[in-house]
């Protein structure tokens, strides 16, 4: 039997311990003979070890050994193969392969936005149980890791099976075992789960990192709070341009073409619903022909009336974003709401109130304003809590021209309060 059928025979029979042997040898000593392999058993070989390092075996294989081992090797391993390479490497290879192949593997690598494959860190590699601290961190000094506090402890088949915390190291003996300070896993994703799943359990369990894991609970990377927060960062500055209708993809230096493409729609939609704010105030004609001071203070109260909706809907959206509150709280969200919007409310009438009484010598006038600030102020609480609210509960992103919905509402609140008020109390002005 030839040298080539004993190393594949080896392979086929006793892959874990192949890969274990291949784990703890630098990438430079491999053995330069690999294309001498045939495709199945080095497959399954590499199937067992993390993807870093699967991945530099495989870089070591000829093009045309590479293709043949993405025909047969599993989802996974050839996810992480690819996900190792460059976007020239892997996309000249995968032109290589057959077409169902082809669509597999790219169905499969194309990760949700925002979810833990998109965010985790595959430099993360596992660590096996029987290795000794001193080997550990000569592995670590040699990577590209940085700022890591635990090392995630796997199996012969790279199965996660625990932590090791970098403390614990630090203290520890040369010689000793990493098993030996193995800690419990507290949770761990997998790769499909959402940025907002990540976000609560880094947040229950104070981690700094989270592991993700294939349906196999294979180690496939690890989420990095670095990672994460930065994630956080982006997704928050596309939502404050998502709040006044712009696309969360416009930046400053964009064109001015796709800039028009992206806000005309919302400016057409805010031009609707600002006819519809005037229609209330056109309701009222004749008792603003009649009185035209009404006309000077009418802004005052949508303005006060804007500005205090856009504050409830701000923390409203960030309690949505960040976990803090469910659609199962909206009673007190919204009790909260209306609290503020009468102890607010109360105290802008009595200081409008008095401004008013100053400039017009009015007691009629500053009652209606002072009435009208109270009303308005509530609405615009109980608007600014209920729209993300009732967005996110028909499946609608809370922060999509929320505030273009909140202008309509709190404008269409605060002409209808204040011209109201003045109908009624209009023997008095």
């Amino acid at each position: 039997m030839s040298v080539g059928a004993i190393e594949n025979e080896y392979l086929r029979r006793h892959p874990g311990e192949a890969a274990d042997l291949i784990d703890r040898l630098p990438v430079d000593s491999l053995p330069g003979d690999l294309e001498g392999l045939d495709p199945s058993p080095l497959a399954l070989t590499l199937d067992y070890l993390s993807p870093v390092k699967a991945a530099a075996v495989f870089k070591l294989l000829p093009a045309v050994q590479q293709v043949e081992l993405l025909e047969i090797a599993s989802p996974r391993l050839t996810i992480a193969l690819l996900g190792e390479m460059e976007t020239d490497e892997s996309e000249a290879l995968l032109s290589q392969l057959s077409p169902a192949v082809r669509e597999d593997i790219t169905r499969l690598a194309s990760f949700p936005e925002n979810s833990a494959g998109r965010l985790m860190d595959r430099l993360f590699r596992g660590y096996p149980e029987d290795m000794s601290v001193a080997e550990a961190l000569k592995r670590l000094r040699e990577s590209d890791i940085r700022r890591a506090r635990s090392l995630y402890l796997v199996g012969t088949d790279n199965a996660l099976i625990g932590r090791v915390d970098m403390q614990d190291l630090a203290f520890a003996e040369p010689e000793a075992k990493l098993g030996e300070y193995l800690h419990p896993i507290e949770d761990c994703v997998d790769a499909m789960a959402p940025r907002e799943e990540v976000v609560k359990l880094l947040d229950r369990y104070r981690l700094d990192s989270i592991p993700v894991v294939d349906t196999e609970g294979k180690l496939m990377g690890v989420v990095r709070y670095t990672s994460l927060f930065q994630a956080i960062e982006d997704v928050a500055t596309a939502d404050l341009q998502k709040m006044v209708g712009v696309s969360a993809d416009e930046r400053a230096l964009s064109s001015a073409g796709f800039s028009v493409r992206r806000r005309l729609p919302w400016l057409h939609i805010n031009l609707l619903t600002a006819f519809l704010a005037a229609s209330v105030v056109g309701l009222f004609e004749n008792l603003i022909a009649q009185f035209t001071a009404l006309a000077v203070l009418l802004p005052v109260v949508a303005g006060q009336s804007g500005n205090a909706g856009s504050q409830a809907l701000a923390v409203t959206i960030r309690g949505l974003a960040l976990k803090e509150i469910g659609i199962r709280q909206w009673r007190a969200v919204l009790n909260k709401e209306l609290m503020v919007g009468i102890v607010n409310g109360t105290a802008l009438a009595i200081t409008c109130g008095l401004g008013v009484f100053l400039w017009s010598s009015s007691y009629g006038l500053s009652l209606v304003i002072a009435v009208a600030m109270v009303m308005s102020m509530v609405a615009a609480g109980i608007s600014g809590a209920l729209v993300p609210m009732l967005l996110t509960r028909f499946g609608q992103d809370p922060a999509t021209a929320s505030s273009i919905v909140l202008t309509t509402v709190t404008d269409v609140a605060g002409f209808f309060s204040f011209l109201g008020t003045a109908t009624l109390l209009s023997f008095m002005l």
